[in-house]
This record gives structure tokens, sequence and C-alpha cells, in this order.
């Protein structure tokens, strides 16, 4: 324990000299008391005085008022520096304060390691070795001195004239001593990497190069399943239980629209063709009788309607108007339902055998129009915002390298699937070629937005730093900046810079992560010691 100087008794000044005079005594008794205070402060601050048995009493004789003794919590000692714990922000990071550098080597502030920065001290200023702080800024011996500004101040000012010695940067930009500065950057700001010299870059294969200005589009990427059109595709059943007389199509079959598919002869058929043409005589016969006034109107009206309905139920069955008069004329003519294609396009399933006796209802065809088919996507939650009905997008099929096919978006689902937290969503893709298959898996690319005088780099020059996009600016031959960027869209190679970067800087384009390394060199060693 550091003991004070001894002082002389103001009483005894008197009797120093007898023609001393009184301002020269004066001055005397003030310094005096000066020293008196100073030697009180250093006995506040002892750091080898035993620490058991503290109580207030041992509180106020190191210099800590009452009301300090008081708040300090639980009463809670750091073990490791004699202080606090609610104060100790050596053990603490989070007590540390804000903005202020720290120095992981020496466990202190940046701007108070002598080790580090041996001209910042001041040789006449008291020192706290314990703590690493000067004496009367050291609120872990006084935590009265935790309500003093004056400290926080003083300590401000240092760092933002602080040099780092070994990389000749501010230290508060000095990204190889602090690498963690990257994770407080905004798009814009930087910290700067120097390498260990000006050929070290070179030698490394470094390559730089300015942003180009170009029009890029910015997109979604998601995963799609293709599938048939569902609007063109039809199953062709039988309308009418009876045998199949005739099938004419197979599996494969390109068929035109109203193409005959199969025949079927059913006994229901032909009782309604009989039935049409008896009630076509009969019409006829009527319509004689009524020009000859043998019959009333009334009697016409009849005839005319039972002819209507049975030529209805006809008509149904998919014959003609031509056909159904012309069934008069081929009275004995079997009489078959014809099944038709709906619209142009393959035939991709049969369920007919010719001869087969089939039930009504029974699905014998289906017919499929693939020029246009259907890509049902995934839709990401977090990318809903930003796809919307009638953007454009690209596919690409594994299968098919090199090819893409474009479509249309032209629905979005209401909800999201619970598990995946995906959108379902539609998009009609053109298949001009027949290329594309249903159940086929594609990579989907969809065009959000369109950027004209885009700021472009390649990919290979961003770099992600603690969840951050960083590109390295020259700066000189051996000094470079990570720059905290925004990114926009990428595409074919290319991403976009949205904030942070200027045209005419020059950039690390290729072998960037170099310098990433660089830069984290000692994260890297702290992480393989870990190990």
């Amino acid at each position: 324990m550091r003991k004070p100087r001894a002082y002389i008794h103001w009483s005894a000044i008197f009797c120093l000299h007898p023609i001393m005079n009184r301002n020269v005594i004066l001055k005397f008794c003030k310094l005096t008391v000066l020293t008196s205070a100073a030697a009180a402060m250093l006995v506040a601050c002892s750091k080898k005085s035993d620490t058991s048995g503290h109580d207030k009493n041992d509180a106020l004789r190191h210099g800590k008022s009452a009301a300090a003794a008081k708040n300090n919590g639980t009463g809670a000692k750091c073990a490791a520096h004699n202080a606090p714990k609610e104060l100790c922000f050596i053990c603490d990071a989070s007590l540390r304060e804000k903005g202020r550098l720290w120095c992981k080597e020496h466990s202190r502030y940046e701007d108070r390691c002598w080790e580090c920065h041996p001209e910042l001290q001041e040789k006449n200023r008291p020192w706290c070795k314990e703590h690493s702080l000067y004496e009367d800024e050291c609120f872990l011996c006084r935590p009265e001195l935790k309500k003093t500004p004056k400290a926080d101040a003083q300590s401000g000012a240092r760092s933002a004239v602080l040099m780092c010695r070994e990389h000749g940067v501010p230290e508060a930009e000095c990204g190889i001593c602090h690498p963690e500065l990257a994770g407080k950057l905004e798009p814009g700001a930087g910290a700067k990497v120097r390498l260990t010299s000006r050929e070290s870059a070179g030698m490394a294969g470094v390559q730089l190069a300015t942003p180009t200005v170009g029009t890029i589009a910015d997109t979604v990427e998601c995963y799609a399943e293709l599938t048939f059109n569902q609007n063109k595709t039809a199953q062709i059943a039988a309308p009418v239980s009876g045998i199949l007389q005739e099938v004419s199509v197979d599996v494969g079959s390109r068929v035109n629209e109203g193409q005959p598919l199969a025949k079927i002869w059913s006994a229901s058929i032909a009782e309604a063709a009989a039935k049409a043409v008896l009630s076509h005589q009969t019409l006829n016969r009527e319509r004689k009788l009524m020009a000859n006034g043998a019959i009333s109107e009334k009697d016409l009206q009849q005839a005319e309607a039972n002819h209507r309905a049975v030529c209805h139920q006809l008509r149904v069955l998919g014959f003609s108007e031509e056909y159904i008069d012309a069934l008069e004329s081929r009275p004995h003519e079997q009489v078959f339902v014809e099944m038709r294609a709906p619209f142009a396009g393959e035939i991709i399933e049969r369920a007919a055998v010719r001869g087969a006796l089939v039930e009504a209802g029974k699905s014998l065809f289906t017919v499929v129009d693939r020029s246009v088919m259907w890509a049902m996507l995934n839709i990401p939650e977090t990318a809903l915002a930003r796809v919307k009905e009638g953007q454009t997008l690209e596919l690409r099929v594994e299968s098919l390298p090199g090819r893409t096919f474009t479509g249309t978006i032209t629905w979005i689902g209401a909800e999201l699937d619970e598990k995946s937290r995906m959108a379902r969503a539609r998009a009609e893709v053109a298949n001009p070629d027949g290329l594309l298959k249903s159940k086929m898996f594609a990579q989907a690319c969809i065009f959000t937005r369109r950027a004209e005088n885009a700021l472009l780099l390649p990919d290979s020059a961003v770099q992600w730093i603690d969840g951050g996009s960083f590109v390295f600016v020259k700066q000189a031959e051996d000094l470079f900046e990570a720059r905290r960027v925004r990114l926009g869209a990428r595409r074919d190679g290319k991403v976009e810079i949205m904030e942070g970067l200027m045209p005419e800087e020059t950039v690390v384009v290729n072998h960037a992560f170099i310098l990433k390394s660089a830069m984290l060199i000692s994260r890297l060693g702290a992480g393989c010691a870990g190990d």
C-alpha cells in the first residue's frame, strides 16, 4: 500500500523565516493543501491492500463515499479484478463504452493500451495498473466516478485520433486489428486492410477493375414442377352404354379438332335413330294434312314438338342435323356414335379396346394440347412481396441443358404451405417443340424488376463478412478498404451494386478472398486454437 507523503502543518510555516513575504507564505500553503489531496487520492486507488473484512469504513478509507458504497448493488466482487461485478467492463463486454475500441491482446481500451500506443501515455498522470485506466477515471476503484462524464469525453476525443502503429491507419478503421468492425458498418463505410508490402497484391494474383454500367434484371429464384395445361386437357368418355365397334387412334397419336377417335354401337342409339325417322315422317304427313285442312294447327305443332325432342336426343349423342335428316333415306343403315376430339392435341391415355362392352360415362381417351404447359411454382414467403401476376419468367430443366423456356405468371395462391412456408403459383410456359413433359422439375427465374444504368461487378468481387456484403476498394498499392455495399439484382455472373460504391473506384474483382483472409487472420487463428 502506497504511503502518503509527509506534509508540514500550516502553523509551522511562520517559523521558516522571519522575513518571509506574506504572499509567498500563502502560495506555499495552497501547494501544501494540493499535495495532501493528491496523497489522499493515491491511498484511495491502492491495489495491494488486503480485501478481507471490507466494510463501509474500509470503503471510506479507500476514497469511496458512503453513497458510492451503498450503490455497489449486491456488493459482489469480481475476483480477477477486485471490482464490483456490475461495473467490471474487463470481464463483461456489454459494460464497455459503445464505439470505443478494445485491445483484445492486452484486455483494455485501445486508447489506454500503452503496449500498443506508448506515445499517448501522460507520464505525470497517476495510473491504475490493475484496471488499465487513469486513477482519476477508474470507477472500478471509485464507483462514484461512473457518474462523471469526464473520462468518457476524454477517451472519445483520444479514440478519434488514435493511429494503428503496425498498419499505419486510424485505429478505428483498422480492419486487421479490429475485424469486428465489419459487422457494425453501414453501406458506404469501410475498414482498412494493409498488406505486408506493395507487391503482395500482385504476387497473390489479385485482379482489379472498375465497375461497368449496364442493364440487369432483378429476379426471384424458385423451383417448379411441370404439368399439363388443365384448360387443354380432356377426357373422352362413352356417352352411352354399348359395344366399341372401331378404335382409330392410339397413345401418342396427334389428332385434329373434330377427328373421330372411336365408334360405339348401342341398342338405345338404334332406337333413338328409328324414333327420329318416324317422327320426321309423321311431321311431313301432318304438314300435308294441314295444307288440305284435314287437321288443326294444334296437331301440327304437336308433331313438330315430338320431332324436335327426338332430334335433340340424337344431337346430344353427337349426331349432326344433316346426318339426322339423311337417316330417313337410309332406314336400314347401322347407326354408331362417333367419339371425336374436342381440340387438336395428343392422345396420352387410351382405355378403349375394340369389341369391349363399355358403360356410359367410362373414360376411354385423354387428349392433351402440350403447346402450352403449366409450371407450378413454389415461391418462398420472403419473396412473395416482389412477385405479381403478369410477370415473366424463365425455366431451365436439368435434362435439357442450354435450353430456356419463357412463361408468364397467371395465378398466385392465397395461402402458404404450413411446413415449407412457400406459396403455390402457376405460370403458363410455351412448349412449341414439345420438349417439356409433365412431372418434370425445373428451376424458375422470375423477373421482378429491370434496372437501367446499373453499377455492375462480377460475383467474385463480393465477399460476405459477418452477414454483410463487402467489396475491396483499392486505396494504395498495399492498402485496400473493405467497403460495405448494398446489393441488388444478380444475373449471369453479374451483381448490381445499389449503394456504397462510385463508378470511378477501382475494385478487386478476382481473388478478393485473399484480402478477406488478411482481414480476418486474427479470427482464423483463434478458431484454429479453439478446435
